[in-house]
């Protein structure tokens, strides 16, 4: 007497299962995310697993795991070794804070840039402009190829505090 089959899905029907495109999955299996399917004939057969294992990589890349800071995850799925999933995701919080530092100190460029828009006239450069060209030109400046290419310096500007016209 046969035993029946376990359930299975097709690719097709794991990608729709889990809300991903085909190439998604073929891309987890490459990466080896996904364990490799049965064969039957020409078609692979995942397990139903296979749906709740997409959607934990899904999950953990909108925390912003890369995947293979998801593989290690998933390597330690059983929960069993805790410190190591606590390094994994004490590392991924130290970049989002060290990000979200960043994106506060670029809001406070901005606004400042925005105001100073706001409130210069007419005649004079927009600062927002300006301050994006200066910042390039100091990048340039600062490169090692300019460095050793770079012309002697033009001289400062009037005192005035007035912008020389060429």
């Amino acid at each position: 007497m046969d035993l029946p089959a376990a359930p299975s899905l097709t690719i097709g029907r794991l990608a729709r299962a889990a809300g991903v495109g085909i190439e998604t999955v073929r891309y987890y299996q490459q990466r080896a995310l996904l364990p490799r399917p049965r064969s039957v004939g020409a078609q692979r057969h995942y397990s139903p697993q296979a749906v709740q294992r997409i959607r934990f990589i899904k999950r953990a890349q909108e925390l912003g795991f890369s995947l293979d800071e998801i593989s290690e995850l998933l390597r330690l799925q059983d929960g069993s070794e805790r410190a190591p999933i606590r390094q994994v995701a004490s590392q991924r919080l130290a970049q989002i804070e060290h990000k979200l530092a960043d994106l506060k100190r670029m809001r406070k460029v901005l606004r400042h840039l925005v105001e100073a828009c706001e409130h210069a006239g007419t005649d004079a450069p927009c600062p927002i402009i300006e301050s994006l060209a200066q910042l390039q030109r100091t990048r340039v400046e600062a490169s090692p190829a300019h460095r050793r290419a770079a012309p002697p310096a033009a001289p400062p500007p009037a005192a005035s505090g007035q912008r020389q016209r060429p």
